[in-house]
């Protein structure tokens, strides 16, 4: 798990867990995060794709959770790099607005939801970059998957910058 005050699961709609990373965040976090999030639920209901909620860490490093929802990829036709996007910028601004300084994403939608890996890298790195310009974090992490994800990112961020 990360040093960071915030980490991003990447979440289904539902936000009570799941597999991959949502269920390892729920059970390593303990069962504040889902009572948090069953809280959630009853407000609102469901988070809709490209939204995010936060939640106490619980048991984790980091002191929260924010859980966005990726879109599922389906071929690029039903606005996925809009979706995309949005969780990535709703999620820095839920921990802007929480005054949070610090935040970890994984790669979102691009394991069991099947985005393409550098066109996920270009939405991630550029979204954060541009919301970057307008607001200061102290940190912002991507934990990657795996050295072919890394090697993606490492890729895409530098046509991103221009490095």
């Amino acid at each position: 798990m990360q040093d960071t005050e915030a980490i991003v699961n990447a979440a289904n709609t539902s936000l009570l867990g799941g597999g991959g990373v949502d269920g390892a965040i729920h059970r390593a976090g303990g069962p504040e995060i889902l009572e948090e999030c069953k809280k959630i639920r009853v407000r609102q209901g469901e988070c809709p794709t490209g939204e995010a909620v936060i939640t106490t860490g619980g048991k984790l490093k980091a002191k929260y959770v924010i859980h966005t929802v990726g879109p599922v990829w389906s071929g690029g036709n039903q606005d996925e790099n809009l979706l995309l996007a949005h969780a990535y910028r709703n999620s820095l601004t839920l921990a802007k607005n929480k005054g949070i300084r610090s935040i970890s994403f994984p790669s979102i939608s691009t394991g069991a939801y099947r985005f393409p890996i550098h066109n996920a890298a270009w939405i991630a790195l550029s979204t954060v970059r541009d919301f970057l310009k307008e607001h200061d974090f102290e940190e912002v992490r991507f934990v990657l998957f795996s050295d072919g994800d890394l090697k993606a990112y490492e890729e895409t961020w530098q046509k991103v910058s221009g490095e």
